[in-house]
């Protein structure tokens, strides 16, 4: 009783926080650029919400070895709220230079929230129901993403910004009233066997090359999704000028009921073997990869909708597989692990659109998603090939005569 409570309930919260993580992700670009009419002020906002997200990746397993359990998870809701709460009682003449601050919390208390809960997670559900946690966790993600998304625009038009920080603000207060009821299990690892982690991991990644591999094409995957997202506004501009926004919206709306509907199908599959939760994520990132780049080579509409169902369908198979595969290492690498795949991921994601947007000023958007999707997928050729070579010379080694 006790877990599925549980895991209702960190289904519920996460499906609240991200629902408020998209919400003030739109509203609040949107904001900076009316604010300062200057794509370089939207840049340097992005930016420093990309750099809080690296701060959290450094400091997030010393961190959570000395503070752990539901506190640290709601204390970075609160931080959230409040820093929303900022701009509704700092005037707006003054909210230039306090925007940047803004979107670094944000992002370091969403990086923060996303280690903590994703590295804790064994310790709140039992580890054979974790498949299907970490399924309803990306569908509530998934479903989350297209509710802020288009919400967003609505909200703002009809009720404008101060109502949907306060909303957004809201949202994480009641996140974090959703998490005061969990129960964790005491960790097994504490703060005097914390020392060394960096070292601890690398040791870690070479006794385990396949999840070494998977953090791997972590990182080539985070510079294609970087320039897909770059792309979105151009591709949609493209294709439809006098509805680019509308366009935008039903594309990440498909996309994201792909990833719903690929969670739930890698939930459901046989096999929950390391070995199956390492083919879904190296199958789910080809999958993905080849959906964003079929979508930006298409010129109407349908065509772009038609592909985008495969690219989210390949994002919620590589996620849940990613996710529960991490899972299921020994807890005192979890914490380590997660903190350096987050690290990955932003750092990734940072360079990856200072890369690619000079690009798109060179190229045609499909020629630039071609390139930088088809980075994760010659990192999952390599890693085969890798792969591939280590069997045949296990194979080949005489066997040892007892």
């Amino acid at each position: 009783m006790s877990t599925l409570r549980n895991t209702h309930l960190i289904i519920t919260a996460r499906l609240i926080s991200d629902f408020g993580a998209f919400l003030n992700m739109v509203a609040l670009a949107t904001y900076v650029y009316l604010l300062s009419n200057s794509a370089m002020s939207v840049g340097i906002f992005l930016a420093s919400r990309v750099g809080g997200g690296i701060v959290a990746s450094l400091i997030g397993t010393r961190f959570y070895r000395r503070w752990n359990g539901r506190l640290p998870l709601i204390a970075f809701d609160l931080l959230r709220a409040c820093l929303l709460g900022l701009l509704l009682i700092t005037p707006v003449s003054q909210q230039g230079l306090l925007l940047p601050v803004i979107a670094f919390g944000l992002g370091f208390g969403n990086s923060m929230f996303a280690i903590g809960l994703n590295s804790q997670l064994p310790r709140l559900i039992p580890a054979d129901q974790l498949l299907k946690a970490n399924a309803w966790i990306t569908s509530a993600s998934s479903a989350a993403m297209v509710g802020g998304s288009l919400v967003s625009g609505l909200l703002v038009a009809a009720f404008g910004f101060e109502t949907v920080f306060a909303l957004n603000a809201l949202t994480y207060v009641l996140a974090a009233l959703l998490i005061v009821p969990l129960r964790f299990d005491a960790p097994t690892v504490h703060e005097e066997s914390a020392r060394g982690e960096w070292s601890a991991l690398k040791q870690g990644l070479r006794a385990t090359p396949v999840v070494a591999a998977m953090l791997a094409v972590t990182m080539a995957d985070t510079l294609g999704s970087a320039a897909h997202n770059v792309g979105f506004p151009i591709l949609s501009k493209l294709l439809t000028p006098d509805s680019a926004s509308t366009t935008l919206g039903l594309m990440l709306a498909v996309w994201a009921s792909g990833k719903l509907l690929g969670a739930r199908i890698a939930s459901r599959l046989k096999g929950s073997d390391n070995i199956n939760l390492e083919r879904r994520f190296f199958f789910g990132v080809a999958l993905m990869s080849c959906g964003f780049i079929l979508m930006f080579q298409q010129h109407s509409l349908y065509g772009l909708l038609l592909f985008s169902l495969p690219a989210g369908l390949g994002d919620g198979f590589s996620e849940v597989g990613l996710m529960s595969r991490l899972q299921r290492e020994p807890e005192h690498l979890r914490l380590p692990i997660f903190s350096f795949l987050t690290l990955l991921q932003m750092t990734g994601f940072g360079i990856g659109m200072l890369i690619a947007a000079p690009f798109y000023a060179w190229w045609a958007p499909g020629a630039v998603v071609l390139l930088f999707h088809g980075i994760p997928l010659c990192t999952l050729l390599t890693v085969k090939m890798l792969a591939f070579k280590r069997e045949r010379v296990a194979r080949s080694s005489p066997t040892p005569v007892p």
